[in-house]
């Protein structure tokens, strides 16, 4: 797959505030008090990010134009701003629907890193047997990135950051062979607008599987991929498997293609890619645990 090339265009960002409506029902099911909820660093916990996985799921599939996909951004920034970044909004249309960007910033200097994930979810099931044109529920494939990157937002010090952190939420990822759509539309247009360049760009996708298995993606940056499964290593994550398998167009490409050390981790092996069933009872705490307790590592040598 190849994604159509974007002529350059600017992009104004918004900034979010604290008063951004919080899902009452939804903060809810996470256990979550009032904003800020800011304090020194803590362990990455599995558990509080499969709730987080579950409250995107209780809103129903995250397909662009939809009021789930827009309750799910504004859960996105709520989390984000009640953890103590500062939230930004980028705007854009495809199909004349309306798309955004969602960036949480947190600590100064060096290096940048930037962490992304995709919260829509794809409009159609095309690789169910059965109901190929239902939208896909999205918990891996959408769901589990996002709550890898919230929950460590929550876990991670914003306030005493030595480095500058970036928390990406992709828009618009997921809606390639589709009419009108094609992959990786958010990170495409977050790139070309790019007026910072990261040190380092990591990427989260299809993370939760409750038979993980992270190979090696073979179009990342092999060094800074070889920075992480060490880490992971170092902790006994066992779904992190140092072995390349797939080459997969996903939310890194696009940097990639400016010449940034950019990598994705994902389990392409994942049975109910793009089905019905991808629910949520074929995720684990356990495997959300093991990429953010990696990530949290890597991180912790990168910003000592």
């Amino acid at each position: 797959m190849q994604p159509t090339p974007f002529s350059p265009s600017p992009f104004k960002w918004s900034q979010a505030t604290r008063s951004l409506p919080l899902l009452a029902g939804l903060l809810f099911l996470l256990g979550c008090a009032p904003p800020p909820r800011v304090g020194p660093e803590r362990p990455f916990s599995g558990e509080r990010a499969f709730r987080l996985a579950a409250a995107q799921m209780a809103l129903g599939p995250r397909v662009p134009g939809s009021e789930a996909h827009t309750q799910a951004g504004d859960l996105i920034a709520s989390e984000l701003a009640a953890a103590g970044w500062t939230v930004r909004f980028q705007p854009f249309e495809h199909n004349g629907v309306r798309l955004r960007n969602i960036r949480g910033s947190a600590g100064e200097g060096e290096p940048h890193i930037l962490l992304g994930a995709h919260y829509d979810t794809r409009a159609v099931a095309d690789q169910d047997p059965l109901e190929p044109s239902v939208p896909v529920p999205g918990a891996n494939d959408g769901a589990s990135g996002v709550a890898v990157l919230l929950e460590l937002a929550d876990a991670l010090s914003a306030e005493s950051l030595t480095c500058r952190i970036d928390l990406v939420f992709f828009d618009a990822e997921d809606g390639g062979d589709l009419p009108g759509w094609d992959w990786i539309l958010g990170s495409t247009r977050y790139a070309e607008a790019l007026e910072e360049r990261p040190d380092a760009v990591v990427v989260v996708d299809m993370v939760g599987d409750r038979d993980l298995q992270l190979y090696l993606e073979r179009s990342s940056d092999q060094a800074l991929a070889a920075e992480i499964w060490a880490a992971a290593a170092e902790l006994g994550a066992r779904g992190f498997i140092p072995e390349p398998r797939y080459s997969v167009l996903d939310d890194h490409t696009p940097f990639l293609r400016l010449g940034l050390s950019a990598i994705v981790i994902i389990d392409f092996d994942y049975p109910y890619w793009h089905t019905t069933e991808d629910s949520l009872d074929k995720i684990s705490a356990d495997s959300l645990a093991q990429v953010g307790r990696t990530l949290q590592a890597w991180l912790a040598k990168q910003c000592p």
